[in-house]
């Protein structure tokens, strides 16, 4: 069976595939780990129900993208040993469940012993021979009987933190589609298709059914919390929905985002070359229309002109005032200009304003986390036309969903795994926003890591869409060549969302 083993061609992968059958014919069965780190594990021949039972579970505390401690898991069964990391956000909603971190002197803070702690002392022990292809059942024993924390909207995980039983959610899941001698991906879409039922996982048709490889999101120019200009809406985003494969797609956004910097540095200098957290470029640029209208120079620059759409993320909470429910678009500036301060009318005049002169398909977050009634007038007045996306108004909460729903206040979820804090609600939520006919996309955040587990979530779950950054710095890049992987190792059954990805 062919892994997808990031980072070795794939002749080296069929060279290994069929040392591996030879392997099993001199009685030596060796089974390769799935994981974005590779590596060979010796098994034993044992029954597949023993084999998938957990051996071990060993938490430790590793670095992010931007220097901060994360949360590492390490699962080893008797399939392998797989792992998995964990990211972190910066513009974070009010809803997210918690991250643990340890407070004091020692980085800053940010550390996060007491998360790792909670993975080796409390969840190891109890999770220690149970079967990983129960994932849904594992999750809810995390969540309900060792955590056990909840508030109005759900589980908050306050005991042993989102972060902790996250990374451990993520290795279960890898370790899983190891059981079942599945790609990552090929076993999230039977989760999805099974709702969890593990009697009902069909591997021929994970084997053989077509998957929708999605249209990238790239953040190329970076504003509000993510960077040091001026810009108050926080990114400024790239779709390729005109490439015929995501191949394609990667190219072209490639492409801009070269001319993008030929652009910039033109008008505001070298400087304007930084890049922001994630990779997109930070010009000292205080206007949204100057960004708007730098990604339209960039893209015919390039000469993909019609092939290329127009997304953002306002992060609008970060410059709500709740005092006197204002939108403060001076926020970074000293003493900025009474005009920049907008009521919710406003500002809304202002979204509707750039639509009508820009090719913008989707807007993120564009009111308070709370402004439910502000949405509900977004998606009625303009939603036919641009997908109103709830990152911080959602938190990828089923609740929050739900609600939304009931109040019309959304048309499309940013999905994040760890702001629900488990892979079962995270694809629960992704199955709930689907029935209603929402979009959904997969997303990154701005702390990230070298693991690429949300490129095959986005393509197991067909969201058609993924925000994973520039097509710059490696942990954003890691995302983008998994996915070429992945369509690669497809063929003709993969196929390019394109101007269909609204469509999960």
């Amino acid at each position: 069976m062919g892994r997808l083993l990031p980072g070795r061609p794939r002749a080296e992968r069929r060279a290994l595939t069929s040392l591996a059958i030879a392997s099993v014919l001199v009685g030596i069965s060796w089974t390769w780990s799935a994981t974005f780190f590779g590596g060979k594990k010796k098994s034993k021949d044992v029954p597949a129900d023993e084999k998938a039972r957990i051996i071990s579970i060993l938490g430790r505390e590793v670095v992010d993208s931007r220097g901060n401690p994360t949360v590492e898991a390490e699962l080893t069964t008797g399939f392998g040993t797989v792992r998995a990391v964990v990211p972190s956000g910066a513009s974070t909603g009010i809803y997210e469940a918690l991250e643990l971190r340890d407070g004091g002197s020692r980085y800053q803070g940010q550390g996060v012993s007491k998360a790792v702690s909670n993975i080796n002392r409390v969840i190891a022990p109890k999770l220690k021979g149970k079967d990983v292809r129960f994932q849904k059942d594992l999750d809810e024993l995390m969540i309900f009987k060792l955590d056990g924390t909840e508030n109005e909207w759900g589980h908050p995980k306050a005991k042993l933190g989102a972060n902790a039983i996250l990374a451990v959610s993520m290795a279960i899941c890898r370790a899983g589609a190891e059981a079942f001698g599945l790609e990552l991906f090929e076993y999230i879409g039977e989760l999805k298709e099974t709702s969890f039922e593990v009697e009902n996982v069909d591997v021929q048709r994970a084997k053989h059914k077509k998957y929708k490889m999605p249209v990238p999101m790239m953040n190329v120019i970076n504003g509000g919390r993510h960077a040091g200009n001026k810009l108050p809406m926080q990114e400024f985003m790239i779709s390729p929905t005109g490439a015929k494969t995501f191949k394609e797609a990667l190219q072209i956004g490639s492409e801009v985002y070269h001319s993008l910097k030929n652009v910039v540095v033109a008008k505001y200098g070298k400087s304007a070359a930084a890049v922001g957290d994630e990779g997109g470029f930070a010009p000292n640029i205080q206007e949204n229309d100057e960004g708007l209208q730098a990604l339209v120079d960039a893209i015919k620059e390039a000469g993909h002109t019609g092939k290329v759409k127009l997304a953002m993320d306002i992060a609008a909470s970060e410059f709500y005032s709740h005092e006197d429910k204002t939108y403060n678009l001076g926020f970074k500036v000293d003493n900025p200009d009474p005009s920049l301060v907008k009521n919710k009318d406003q500002l809304m005049d202002f979204y509707k304003d750039i639509i009508s002169r820009y090719p913008i398909v989707s807007i993120e977050d564009p009111f308070d986390q709370d402004d439910w009634e502000a949405y509900g007038q977004m998606v009625q007045d303009v939603g036919k036309d641009v997908q109103i996306v709830g990152d911080d108004l959602l938190v990828t909460n089923p609740k929050r969903i739900e609600y939304a729903k009931e109040h019309k206040a959304a048309n499309a979820l940013l999905l994040k795994v760890n702001q629900i804090g488990s892979i079962s609600e995270a694809v629960t939520a992704y199955l709930d926003s689907h029935a209603d006919g929402w979009g959904v996309m997969v997303s990154h955040r701005s702390g990230e890591t070298e693991d690429t587990f949300i490129a095959d979530l986005a393509v197991g779950l067909s969201t058609g869409q993924i925000k994973t950054g520039a097509p710059c710095r490696s942990e954003r890049v890691a995302k983008y060549n998994q996915l070429l992987r992945i369509e690669e190792y497809l063929g003709r059954r993969a196929y390019y969302a394109g101007d269909g990805f609204r469509d999960s």
